[in-house]
């Protein structure tokens, strides 16, 4: 039974690439997500004061017990890159949490 992720995009529409680079990046979590059963990813597109669009991922995870772990965001001028500073932190946080329950 793999790892769910269920994905929201706020301030456009999402799309192909978004599920394409958090399908990739989710088979990373995965090997790393001994206690996640279930995570949510919110990518919400968004100005900033020069007026350059940017992207702000968010993630959190959902372990057996139902706890809620939230993953610090990720932020890129490209969706992906967000995307992807979010699983980077995600995978820190949950390498953090094994060494420390070791």
């Amino acid at each position: 039974m793999g790892l769910g992720l269920q994905i929201a995009c706020q301030g456009f529409a999402g799309g192909d690439e978004v599920e394409r680079v958090a399908g990739v990046e989710l088979l990373r979590l995965e090997r790393q997500a001994i206690d996640i059963v279930n995570s949510h990813l919110t990518v919400e597109a968004y100005r900033d004061q020069s007026g350059a669009r940017l992207y702000d991922a968010r993630l959190d995870l959902i372990t057996r017990k139902f706890d809620l772990i939230p993953v610090e965001r990720g932020t890129g001028a490209d969706v992906s890159v967000a995307i992807h500073g979010a699983f980077d932190n995600a995978l820190r946080l949950l390498k953090y949490r094994q060494m420390s329950s070791a």
